[in-house]
C-alpha cells in the first residue's frame, strides 16, 4: 500500500511541475511579444476621426445672445471669453454661457496683451484673438503640424474654439532648458511660433 502514498504524492510534484511550467512559457513569451511591440520602429499615425469646424465671422453673429447658447473658458477668476470670440469680464456673462456683447466692456476678437509672434500675456486675450476667423490659415499650419508629429491632442479637437483653447494653454513649446519660460511676458501661444527672448519687444 506504501507505493499508492508514493505514486499520489509524484502526480501531485508532476502536476504541480507542469503547472509552473506552463506559467512560466506564458510568462516569457508574453514579455517577448510585448517587447518586439514596445521596439517596433513603426509609427501609428493619429487619424482624424471626424471633420473639423471653422465657423466664419458672419457664423459668430448671426445669432443673438437670447437665441443661443455658448462655451465658454470658464477658468478665469477676472475674464472669461466665449466662443465666438467675445472677451468680457467675469459679471457680464449671461446665463447662456456667453458674454453680454452689449455691453461697453465687451470686445470680440481682441489681441491685447498679443504681440506680433502669436503669443499673448493672458490666456483668454489668447484665445479671443485666436478665434478671429483671419486666423484659419495660421492654425491650419498649426494642425498640419500636429498631424506630422502625431499629436493626439490637436487630432482631438473638432472646432475652432477647442483648437485655441488647447493651443493658447501653456505648454513644453513655450519653456527652454524646462525650467524657464522663454518669453515670460507672453507665455500663451495660437501659432506656430513659440515665444522667443528676441520678440519680447515685438507687439502688434
Amino acid at each position: 500500500m506504501w507505493y499508492i502514498a508514493v505514486f499520489r504524492f509524484l502526480r501531485r510534484r508532476i502536476i504541480l511541475g507542469l503547472i509552473f511550467t506552463f506559467s512560466f512559457c506564458y510568462c516569457i513569451l508574453s514579455y517577448v511579444g510585448k517587447t518586439d511591440f514596445l521596439d517596433s520602429d513603426e509609427v501609428v499615425p493619429v487619424r482624424r476621426t471626424q471633420p473639423f469646424i471653422w465657423r466664419t465671422l458672419q457664423q459668430h453673429n448671426s445669432t443673438s445672445d437670447g437665441e443661443t447658447s455658448c462655451r465658454n473658458s470658464v477658468q478665469g477668476k477676472v475674464l472669461i471669453v466665449d466662443d465666438r470670440g467675445y472677451i468680457c469680464p467675469r459679471n457680464e456673462v449671461l446665463l447662456n454661457g456667453c458674454c453680454n456683447n452689449a455691453a461697453s466692456s465687451v470686445y470680440q476678437y481682441s489681441c491685447d496683451t498679443c504681440k506680433s509672434n502669436n503669443c499673448c500675456a493672458i490666456y483668454e486675450y489668447c484665445i479671443s484673438c485666436c478665434l478671429h476667423p483671419d486666423k484659419r490659415e495660421v492654425l491650419e499650419n498649426v494642425l498640419g503640424k500636429a498631424t506630422e508629429q502625431n499629436n493626439v491632442l490637436f487630432a482631438s479637437v473638432t472646432d475652432h474654439f477647442e483648437l485655441c483653447l488647447a493651443k493658447c494653454r501653456t505648454n513644453s513649446q513655450s519653456v527652454q532648458h524646462e525650467n524657464s519660460y522663454k518669453d515670460p511676458k507672453a507665455k500663451h501661444c495660437y501659432g506656430e511660433l513659440t515665444p522667443a527672448v528676441d520678440n519680447i519687444d515685438n507687439e502688434v
